[in-house]
């Protein structure tokens, strides 16, 4: 019979009106990986918050090995063991792998490194990773900065981890290794918990999966005796479908012709080098790479937003014919002509969002200068806000509420909705779907299909590989700045992609 690792009991938290958890009872087994699913607001991360220390919850206990504990800081977390892995790492960048893994630890002794790294060397061998302790964090990958991460929290004794959205940044074979590393530790009577919200690796990872719906708990299922579609009916709590209409592209034109683009930082660092590509109206054109690799400058340089030392964006216009060369125009002249940017950064208020501004003043930031005197109709722009968040289900009071007030996922929701309410012809979207839930991800997959209907040329950057073959016609992919690969999306594998994200091929140019 299993052993629970961890129990909740009636576990409820508010944040003044509004109820984050309410009466979750949950248990997690040694030796188990258990995937928590749930929509955004559902209350996950809150959830996982009060296991690790950083909340305390309102109501409710939590018993650790079947004993009564009580957590009210991340270092009482840490003394019962338990360690979370949070998405965004804390690390300090200038020290090696070892120094950020042993930071903080009261050492009553000598400090003695050496003795540190041999300690880190046998968590290595145990478990199968591959991290050179020496090693300065910016020298290193996304996924060995993850590892150091989860090396850090295996170094202070913890037998309960939580990660949330593991691979959100890592490549296919990143992924099957730290799948390997998790089994390993699981079958070593390791207790993890996994926040996720890709359904296919919650069925190739977990023992069993939890439901969070509106901050209630639904209920954990045996992954071996559910699929995909009771999971999200269970966390939506309707039936959803998970088919993203990919149709043939028709009546395609050359609309963004990029040629011998080269950029550099202003330390000289080279950030794009030699990228030519077209991209097609009525055709999804994506970007795949890991983090870093030149996606959000490529997208910046054709928004007019960054310097480009050499090369040419030709742009179509579909209304006079004419092809002028975005580079010699302003931001507010490139968008202007139909070629709209929708970044959605980490910081999702740092870029094209004001936080304290309502959502239908937000809406009317893309339009303010075309009012007719100091006073602006607000009419339209709400009435746009308000199809924003019907179409989207933006959760949120009315459209009068400051955006700052609503979580992410829905701050999310009304930007890329206005960049796709302004009727482009070249829409490009960086991860529009970050942190979503699938619901909602499937929502504005089928907006952006919706647009290449319509003859708009999209550029879809994405993290989610399975995504990216479903959705897109090519996929065009970046390695350190190059192009390594332009494929066919519907005769690739996530494997030829995953390769071409960490191996330059010489960019094949044009397809």
């Amino acid at each position: 019979m299993s052993q629970a690792a961890i129990e909740l009991k009636n576990i409820t938290k508010t944040f003044g009106s509004v109820v984050a958890n309410k009466n979750v009872n949950l248990t997690v087994n040694k030796g188990e990986i258990l995937s928590i699913l749930g929509e955004n607001g559902s209350g996950k991360t809150t959830l996982m918050n009060m296991i690790s220390g950083i909340y305390s919850p309102d109501e409710g206990e939590i018993f650790i090995d079947g004993k009564q504990a009580v957590i009210s800081s991340p270092r009482d977390a840490f003394d019962y063991k338990i360690g979370m892995i949070h998405q965004h790492f804390k690390l300090v960048d200038v020290f090696d792998a070892a120094e950020n893994i042993i930071l903080g630890l009261e050492d009553e002794g000598k400090f003695d490194k050496k003795a540190y790294i041999e300690r880190i060397n046998e968590i290595n061998n145990q478990y199968g990773f591959e991290m050179d302790p020496l090693k300065k964090i910016y020298e290193m990958s996304v996924s060995e900065k993850q590892t150091v991460e989860i090396i850090k929290v295996l170094f202070r004794g913890a037998d309960i981890l939580i990660l949330d959205e593991p691979t959100a940044v890592l490549t296919p074979q990143e992924t099957e290794k730290l799948f390997d590393v998790l089994r390993v530790m699981r079958d070593d009577g390791k207790a993890i918990i996994i926040i996720t919200h890709k359904l296919n690796e919650v069925m190739e990872i977990s023992n069993r999966v939890a439901v969070l719906r509106k901050g209630e708990y639904i209920g954990t299922v045996e992954t071996d005796d559910t699929d995909e579609t009771e999971l999200t009916e269970m966390m939506v709590g309707k039936k959803v479908s998970l088919n993203i209409e990919r149709k043939e592209p028709e009546n395609t034109c050359e609309r963004l012709v990029v040629k011998n683009i080269n950029c550099k930082s202003r330390e000289g660092v080279k950030l794009l080098e030699d990228i030519s590509f077209t991209a097609n109206s009525g055709e999804i054109l994506g970007i795949a790479g890991i983090a870093g690799s030149g996606q959000r400058e490529l997208l910046e340089a054709i928004a007019g937003l960054q310097h480009m030392e050499t090369g040419c964006i030709l742009y179509n216009d579909p209304k006079t014919g004419a092809v002028e060369d975005l580079r010699d125009k302003t931001p507010v002249e490139i968008r202007e002509m139909g070629v709209r940017l929708s970044f959605v950064p980490e910081d999702r208020l740092g870029m094209g969002l004001v936080g304290n501004m309502d959502i239908v003043d937000n809406v009317m930031l893309r339009s303010y200068k075309k009012g007719k005197s100091v006073f602006l109709s607000r009419k339209a722009p709400k009435d746009l806000a308000e199809k924003i968040i019907d179409q989207l289900e933006v959760a949120t009071p009315d459209a009068n509420t400051p955006v700052r007030k609503l979580s992410g996922g829905n701050v999310q929701k009304v930007l890329v909705g206005r960049e796709i309410a302004s009727s482009p012809t070249v829409l490009m979207v960086a991860y529009p779907v970050r942190g979503l839930d699938i619901n909602s991800s499937y929502t504005i997959y089928n907006l952006l299909n919706e647009q290449k209907e319509k003859g708009v040329a999209v550029i879809y950057v994405g993290e989610d590989l399975d995504v990216l073959l479903e959705l897109c016609d090519r996929i065009m992919i970046l390695c350190g700045g190059k192009i390594s690969g332009i494929v066919d999306a519907r005769s690739t594998t996530k494997e030829e992609v995953g390769l071409l994200m960490t191996k330059l091929n010489g960019g094949e140019g044009n397809e």
